[in-house]
């Protein structure tokens, strides 16, 4: 049982109406909200159940009658003073039991223990991020500014919540605080000596809480006595901290717990036993609390921390666990956090010189950035149980590494494939290994030389091949310079697309083309060169920009050459991904506008004579050849537009790409392409799904294409496109066809 008096998110006017009572219920996940007037008296109860009564009563429904007149005013309610026994055994009747006083105000909700806790805005539940506190406690060292300095640093750490600590000295101590008492011992006289010290006053501690909502950090603090508990209490602390000095201090325990606030109770300094017995007691007492491993030494040996306690913990006190603690370093804070801890606590400082015993065991600002870090990759690496998919880069990957089934003799069309006829051979481009028992005895739907690769669609009476298209805007397909040839044959696109590796760039292109093309050019550059060198002109490293900038240059030059081939293209588009990666993270917001500025100028170094060089829109986390980084530029619809706005170029937008980053950032897809749309020379049209899977067949992603398409007609109506479908080229480009078939009337 819990007593939850954080009511407002279970109550409603009672001339609200039952649309927002639907919406409170939706947001509440209660399927109940309590009804109260004007002054908090508990008027009724309306659940999903009383909707369906009443639907069930109406001719003419309307949605916006108040609730005033169809609440359930017969409900089952606890007064405030009775027990908590009591208060379960309703319980054993309701999911709720609203709590009033003696003048009917609703004052707290009972309700069964559920899988979230909730401190301040923060929700801590199974899946939710780990809630990291930076546990200023004194480390202020008795300096108002200094505290509000760690405030600071510690938001710009990326820690939730900063924690300090209250102590009203003359309640709490028996000699009323006195640092000089020559009769305490030797460690009483050090602790009550810094206190008399470092203590902030009451109307300090609440300008330093004040100052942690303006940052946007959750304020927390522990209260040593029942004065600064009640203190905390009238200013609207969130939640509380019992310090391990305080898990079997009963009567404050009951204290904390009648304020109907979470609890994180430290158990350090406590055994088993007592353990058992503080829980007990808090779950009697209808208590929110989560339990946090510790060990009250300072610093805490290795060997004494003891993380495989909290899952112990966990089941003893049926609750969410965490760690606070006090060793050297943060990596058992994130070995914590692989183990299960949904709170983590480490003291944070300026200085681990500075007097006082918590200071030596602090992070400093920087440590405690990277243990967020580590905690923030930790939970993302986590996953689910869900069962496992390869990710893109493992498709990425296992097309350069792993095996295919190929043919080792010639095999005619209407042949039964036979074991003698196949081989497992690398690349992985083709059917996997596992599928040989599928193929032997089918018969083959065409003609194939020997170490050419089987296919999915040859287990398949159907294979999608090219044909004539109609589309309202020019398009074209993807190709390289072996295949293209191929390609066209019964199919008659625009353009053609040449995307190039650094390998084409010293390929004589000379004998793949005897005579001009009825067709257009672009051309893509590759993104990767000779000596894994990524294209970023938009490097701080001068001499990475310079290197990009002659690649680029090299592009270009071969370009024009291509141009003469092609009767169809004036100024051919040359797509590139202009730059702007990091390998670790992205880069804080206000380096971007510097980052563009350098793609800006060097682009001006390069003659770009006789054709467009057009960027191409970037996902937030590309793949290079299997492993993944960090974009920062093209990624955003607003500095993308301004780019192109201020240094007069265009785009390309690869919708894959965008609809990735939209989906990372919480954006509107259908913003974004208005806000590029204008700019937008070029399309890659594909599917995507999540953050980083590119490249999908269309439909197979989470892509509208119908509503998509209805948008580009409108924002860039003339840009050409071509379906960029990943491994689209194999087996005679199937899916490219494939994607066509399902894009043809849209665009």
């Amino acid at each position: 049982m819990i007593i939850d008096r954080n009511t407002k998110r279970f109550t409603l006017h009672e001339a609200a109406s039952i649309n927002i009572a639907l919406e409170r219920i939706t947001h509440n996940r209660a399927s109940i909200v309590f009804v109260v007037d004007d002054h908090n008296h508990l008027m009724g109860l309306f659940t999903n159940g009383d909707l369906m009564r009443w639907l069930a009563k109406q001719s003419l429904v309307e949605m916006k009658q108040t609730l005033s007149e169809i609440i359930n005013r017969d409900f089952i309610y606890a007064s405030v003073g009775d027990s908590p026994e009591a208060i379960s055994k309703l319980l054993n009747r309701v999911d709720y039991v609203p709590i009033i006083d003696s003048q009917n105000h609703l004052v707290a909700v009972a309700r069964h223990r559920s899988p979230e806790i909730q401190i301040g805005s923060f929700t801590i539940e199974e899946q939710s991020a780990t809630f990291v506190i930076a546990e200023i406690g004194i480390n202020h060292n008795g300096s108002l500014e200094r505290a509000l300095q760690l405030i600071d640093a510690a938001a710009r750490a990326g820690a939730d919540c900063a924690k300090f600590q209250m102590r009203d000295l003359e309640e709490l101590y028996v000699n009323a605080g006195n640092a000089s008492d020559a009769s305490e011992n030797l460690g009483s006289q050090y602790t009550l000596d810094l206190l008399n010290r470092f203590e902030l006053p009451p109307e300090q501690m609440f300008q330093v809480f004040d100052h942690c909502k303006r940052q946007g950090l959750i304020p927390l603090c522990t209260p040593w006595d029942l004065k600064s508990l009640e203190r905390l209490n009238a200013y609207g602390m969130p939640g509380y901290k019992v310090a391990s000095a305080d898990m079997t201090n009963h009567e404050m325990l009951k204290a904390l717990a009648s304020t109907g606030k979470p609890i994180l109770c430290s158990t350090g300094m406590s055994d088993e036993p007592e353990i058992k017995e503080s829980i007990s007691l808090l779950q009697n007492l209808g208590a929110q609390y989560i339990l946090l491993q510790c060990n009250s030494t300072y610093p805490a040996p290795f060997k004494d921390v003891n993380l495989r306690y909290m899952k112990r913990l966990a089941e003893l006190g049926n609750c969410f666990v965490g760690y606070s603690g006090h060793e050297r370093g943060y990596h058992v804070p994130v070995a914590a956090v692989a183990m299960g801890a949904k709170v983590i606590e480490k003291h944070f400082t300026f200085d681990r010189n500075m007097e006082g015993n918590d200071h030596k065991v602090s992070l400093l600002p920087d440590e405690f950035a990277q243990m967020v870090t580590a905690i923030r990759q930790v939970e993302e690496s986590l996953g689910s149980a869900a069962p496992r998919q390869i990710t893109q880069g493992e498709r990425m990957n296992r097309v350069n590494l792993s095996k295919s089934l190929v043919a080792t003799v010639p095999i005619k069309r209407g042949e039964t494939i036979r074991r003698n006829m196949i081989a497992i051979k690398s690349p992985g481009r083709g059917l996997q290994p596992n599928y040989l028992p599928e193929l032997l005895g089918r018969i083959s739907k065409r003609d194939m030389a020997p170490g050419e690769f089987f296919f999915a669609t040859d287990l398949k009476d159907d294979i999608p091949r090219p044909r004539s298209y109609q589309f309202k805007r020019p398009w074209g397909i993807p190709v390289r310079y072996h295949d293209y040839r191929q390609l066209v044959q019964n199919a008659q696109p625009d353009f053609l697309e040449f995307h190039l590796s650094y390998k084409d760039m010293d390929e004589d292109y000379t004998k793949y083309f005897d005579h001009a093309l009825d067709f257009g050019l672009i051309v893509h550059s590759p993104d990767l060169f000779r000596g894994d060198h990524i294209l970023n002109l938009a490097a701080e490293d001068e001499n990475h920009r310079k290197r990009s900038i002659y690649e680029l240059q090299r592009v270009v030059n071969l370009t024009r050459e291509l141009k003469k081939y092609f009767t169809a293209s004036s100024k051919p588009l040359i797509v590139a991904s202009l730059g702007g990666f990091t390998q670790d993270g992205f880069v804080e917001l206000e380096k971007i506008p510097e980052m563009y500025a350098r793609i800006a100028d060097s682009l001006r170094e390069i003659d770009a004579d006789g054709v467009e060089i057009v960027g191409q829109t970037l996902p937030p986390f590309p793949w290079y050849f299997g492993g993944q980084l960090f974009l920062n530029l093209f990624v955003s619809a607003e500095d993308t537009a301004q780019f192109c706005h201020k240094y007069g170029y265009r785009l390309c937008l690869d919708v894959s790409h965008s609809k990735l980053a939209c989906n990372h950032f919480g954006w509107s897809f259908k913003e974004f392409v208005d806000r590029v749309g204008p700019y937008t020379a070029h399309l890659h049209i594909v599917d995507a799904a999540g953050v980083d899977s590119e490249g999908l067949q269309i439909g197979q992603g989470e892509i509208d294409f119908p509503a998509l398409a209805d948008q580009l007609n409108r924002v860039c109506p003339d840009s050409s496109f071509i379906p960029e479908i990943w491994q689209g080229h194999e087996n005679g480009g199937e899916g490219f066809w494939t994607a066509l078939d399902r894009l043809e009337g849209l665009l």
